[in-house]
């Protein structure tokens, strides 16, 4: 059985980035992971170029049932400290919409350039490793995989969500969380599409692959951007980016046009263009199909806007910038790009991400309960996370 300073369950995002740091301090490093290549989600993120972090970092950006947790990694590590190491490494990256930085080239860049930093602290990364367990003995930790035992001073915990589960993910985190007796916030798929009920399944159905800006609503968060239709439901930034807060039972309200009024478009129409219909009309300002859809159950379709009634006009507009409905379920993990919950924060330093009460065992990335919006937070939250354990790891 060998001897570790550090063991890192997980050769993802956080646990390379430990890996790195804890080595580069000149602490032995040791990496874990049960899949046969390391850093499976980073090469899928952004589409394979990688979203790395975003200009706008900000605790705000976040959902964990402690909001002011994150906020010691984000500001010790920040987004600029990853940007300084992408750009020291030659990397070409460009920014989108919303302060989002993306790859030029591929999401590979990303995790060469983590894989060569965990190289150059002398960090040792094993695949195909399944660990099965993690037990404490004394002043050290065993751990158990399907092969081999190792020991170490401390273990991290980088095993991620159990969103996509084509990419490798197991719930093996919380488990070894449960068997400290930490705490966890019951996890569920973030970032995910949202499904219809049967009523609005069958009104929107004929709709799919149609995508249009909107703002959507949920309790007090709303998100203004691009939503899609699809077979089951909706997805599309905005939807996913609901998804994170929505809850069961919860209503979400759509708005189909988040920079026009409705009222005044048709007071507009009814003005210059009477005798036009409520759907030439509306179709003006909405994909023509959305439009029939919206208007079929108000049957004013073929109606000219000159007859249309006030009544009419504010059911129209409730329709059209208030649709409200309670969506059925998310899609699930299989197409989740995060997890929400996971370990409770109640349980760990903000500072160095160590249990309380268990000296040498840290959590970090995905597996806490910190869950950032799309666009690069999650990542970013992975880089801050892994650099605080590996200070002091």
């Amino acid at each position: 059985m060998k001897d570790w300073d550090v063991i890192i369950i997980g050769a993802g995002a956080s646990g390379l980035m430990c890996a790195a740091q804890a080595g580069q301090r000149g602490r032995s490093v040791l990496v874990l992971d049960a899949g046969k290549r390391p850093g499976r989600k980073i090469l899928i993120a952004g589409g394979g170029a990688c979203n790395f972090t975003n200009l706008r970092i900000d605790s705000s950006n976040y959902i964990s049932h402690n909001p002011h947790f994150c906020k010691s990694s984000l500001s010790r590590y920040t987004q600029f400290d990853f940007i300084d190491l992408v750009e020291r490494y030659g990397i070409p990256y460009h920014e989108r919409q919303e302060g989002q930085l993306f790859c030029d080239h591929s999401s590979r860049d990303i995790l060469d350039m983590l894989l060569q930093e965990a190289r150059a602290g002398g960090a040792v990364t094993r695949m195909n490793q399944t660990v099965r367990t993690v037990s404490s003995q004394e002043s050290r930790y065993r751990v158990e995989t399907s092969s081999e035992t190792f020991s170490a001073d401390s273990v991290v915990v980088a095993t991620g969500g159990i969103s996509l589960p084509t990419a490798g993910v197991s719930p093996l985190g919380f488990r070894i969380a449960e068997h400290f007796g930490l705490p966890l916030v019951p996890p569920a798929p973030a970032l995910v599409p949202l499904t219809w009920q049967t009523k609005e399944k069958s009104l929107f159905l004929p709709l799919s692959g149609i995508s249009i800006l909107v703002t959507a609503h949920c309790g007090d968060v709303s998100f203004t951007g691009d939503l899609l239709f699809t077979h089951r439901g909706v997805s599309g930034p905005v939807a996913l980016q609901l998804s994170t807060y929505w809850e069961q039972g919860r209503e979400v309200i759509l708005d189909f046009l988040p920079r026009k009024n409705m009222g005044h478009l048709l007071e507009t129409a009814q003005r210059k263009n009477p005798g036009k219909t409520a759907l030439n009309t509306l179709a003006l300002h909405l994909p023509r199909r959305l439009a029939e859809t919206l208007l079929e159950r108000s049957g004013l379709a073929s109606v000219p806007v000159k007859d249309v009634s006030p009544k009419q006009a504010k059911q129209l507009t409730e329709e059209i910038q208030s649709f409200r409905f309670t969506p059925q379920g998310t899609e699930g993990y299989r197409t989740a790009e995060a997890t929400r919950g996971g370990v409770s924060t109640e349980a760990l330093s903000s500072k160095t991400m160590e249990a309380a009460g268990r000296q040498g065992l840290y959590f970090i990335g995905e597996v806490v309960d910190v869950t950032g919006q799309l666009g690069g937070y999650n990542l970013q939250w992975a880089w801050s996370s892994g650099w605080a354990a590996g200070q002091c790891c």
